[in-house]
């Protein structure tokens, strides 16, 4: 059967079709055209978005599961059935190297054909970042949101200053504001020129190389046979589960009311493991099927949704660290890690501005002191959020995933029966009992939030425009932590974050086997390899938080010298 020629396009006429409102991205050197399939992908509308524009080949493969076998279409979540569903959706192919735009949904500007502005081609918004990476920093600037229509996002980058959607503010930038964002701006170059130093340079050259270099490891991994699941490993971990569960029931009926806590507290932090792998179709490679587990795991025994940590985790995995985009660093007003959240930033995932109001200011000053307090008490925000989304539109309604939601449902019903109503209000004898019971099992998985906030919280957060690379982008933004061996069922082999982000679908038992292979390939290609300790870790994260604390400080001390400035002007004129 011959295979159908796709028609040439060239990037202008790419640009084109994404300024009439296409979502069109590459993949494998062909274009794809996915606005007829955005309501019905199962990750999420925001996953897609954030592609447009982009040559997402290793971003759609890096979620490939190696060596499936016949299953049926559209089963598993980027399967190579799924990418072969993808081919419906071509409309034609690219020669040579693709120049990425920056995304809509990040602040892209793209023209008609209609439109014959001096602007050559490749140039458009973006490719003076590779150009000025090597000798200068960005210069991202704040574009702002106009008072009566705040969807509209405005830059005001120069031409010679690659735009950056990632700082913008909907304060008004007149008086004390103006000076405030001067100085988050300045703080932004010298974070960005820091990066820039740090890691290797934005050039086509240098970013095709690592490119390379990044597969051929993916291919030295599929060798090495890290891809294949190891059952065996489940097989202990159900053991675990089983006993943790067995011991919170045991401790309960001879009235040890905090050791059950305790245990069934210790039950939720690792069943979250299985659940993880089973968001990424990891377990069998089945879409439904790892799904269903992952629904029974999180929603009917854990009481959280699955569909919206897929949904939330997908747009994690692309943006990483963005703190416009990223939902995983978005904690305003109760937590910052970047300095760009103290100007008001629009979130693209909430589609709201996290403002930075009076609690912020009165939050961010003791985030450092705060931050423990606040993730003993994070499962509760996650109920908050998961009731959210499968209630809200963002639950899926259409294509494969359109049930899910309904089992998730009747999974939260059946959670609040068993551990609400029947254990909580009917099996503990006094309300003290009660608060007590429920404030150690939900304290218990903090070390857990800890384990996932500690992999992001103290790396970049810059924006390094369009043109870094995937490989490059997941190791400036994402830390692994050290421990030793006979450790790794505490932190559910998770802890190698920044190996996960390089290749999502490999099994996270094997993840540190594949450590040796990854620092080598961070070795060649100049890329450094953070790599902490938890208690390192941990305190890089509260500097972190401290920092920012300091950040908002000074602000604050900008514009009120201006605003007395302003202040003492007014009176000279009069």
């Amino acid at each position: 059967m011959n295979q159908k020629t796709y028609p040439l396009l060239s990037r202008r006429e790419v640009e084109a079709l994404i300024a009439e409102g296409r979502k069109i991205f590459i993949v494998n050197q062909h274009v794809v055209k996915a606005d007829a399939w955005l309501p019905y992908h199962p990750g999420g509308d925001k996953a897609i978005l954030h592609m447009v524009g982009r040559d997402a080949t290793d971003e759609v493969t890096a979620f490939v599961p190696p060596l499936l076998e016949s299953l049926k279409p559209l089963e598993p979540l980027h399967s190579a059935e799924t990418l072969q569903q993808m081919n419906r959706y071509r409309i034609g192919r690219i020669e040579g190297r693709w120049i990425n735009f920056s995304p809509p949904i990040q602040g892209g500007k793209f023209r008609p054909l209609c439109d014959n502005s001096d602007v050559e081609e490749g140039d458009s918004q973006s490719t003076t970042a590779s150009s000025t990476s090597s000798s200068r920093g960005h210069s991202p600037v704040s574009p702002i949101f106009e008072g009566e229509d705040r969807n509209v996002r405005k830059r005001r980058a120069t031409e010679d200053q690659p735009r950056s959607a990632s700082a913008s503010s909907v304060s008004s930038v007149s008086g004390d504001d103006d000076g405030g964002m001067a100085y988050l701006d300045t703080v932004t170059k010298e974070k960005t020129t820091l990066d820039l130093e740090k890691y290797p340079s934005l050039d086509h050259t240098t970013q095709d190389s690592i490119v390379a270099k990044y597969r051929l490891l993916d291919e030295r991994l599929k060798s090495e046979k890290l891809y294949d699941c190891n059952y065996r490993s489940y097989a202990i971990e159900c053991t675990r589960y089983s006993l943790l569960a067995a011991s919170a029931l045991l401790f309960l009926r001879w009235g040890w009311y905090a050791l059950s806590a305790t245990c069934l507290g210790a039950l939720w932090h690792q069943l979250v493991f299985s659940a993880h792998d089973a968001g990424h179709i990891g377990i069998t490679h089945r879409f439904h099927v790892d799904s269903v587990i992952g629904i029974v795991i999180a929603d009917f025994i854990g009481g959280l949704s699955i569909g919206w940590w897929k949904r939330n985790h997908n747009v994690h995995h692309i943006v990483t660290n963005f703190p416009e985009h990223d939902p995983d660093i978005e904690h305003m007003p109760f937590l910052a890690v970047s300095h760009r959240l103290l100007g008001g930033l629009y979130s693209t995932y909430y589609e709201r501005v996290m403002e930075y109001d009076i609690v912020a200011k009165v939050m961010l000053k003791i985030q450092a002191y705060s931050y423990y307090i606040l993730l003993t008490f994070g499962r509760f925000n996650l109920y908050r959020l998961s009731w959210e989304y499968l209630l809200g539109p963002n639950a899926p309604r259409k294509g494969p995933a359109w049930w899910h939601r309904y089992l998730e449902l009747a999974g939260q019903v059946f959670f609040w029966t068993w551990f609400g109503y029947f254990l909580i209000y009917k099996t503990l004898p006094t309300n003290w009992d009660r608060v007590l019971y429920v404030l150690i099992s939900h304290a218990v998985t903090m070390p857990l939030h800890a384990q996932i906030c500690l992999s992001h919280f103290a790396m970049s957060t810059s924006d390094m425009g369009p043109h870094e690379s995937f490989p490059q982008k997941m190791l400036r933004t994402t830390m692994d932590i050290e421990c030793p061996q006979w450790l790794d069922f505490f932190h559910g082999g998770l802890q190698f974050q920044a190996i996960h982000h390089l290749y999502p679908r490999m099994p996270r038992h094997n993840l540190r086997r594949a450590q040796k292979l990854v620092q080598d390939f961070c070795n060649e290609v100049g890329i450094p390899y953070a790599l902490y300790g938890f208690v390192d870790g941990n305190k890089r994260v509260v500097g972190t938080l401290a920092e920012v604390s300091r950040q908002a400080a000074i602000l604050a001390k900008c514009r009120q010298v201006i605003s007395e400035s302003g202040d003492s002007l007014h009176e000279h004129s009069h």
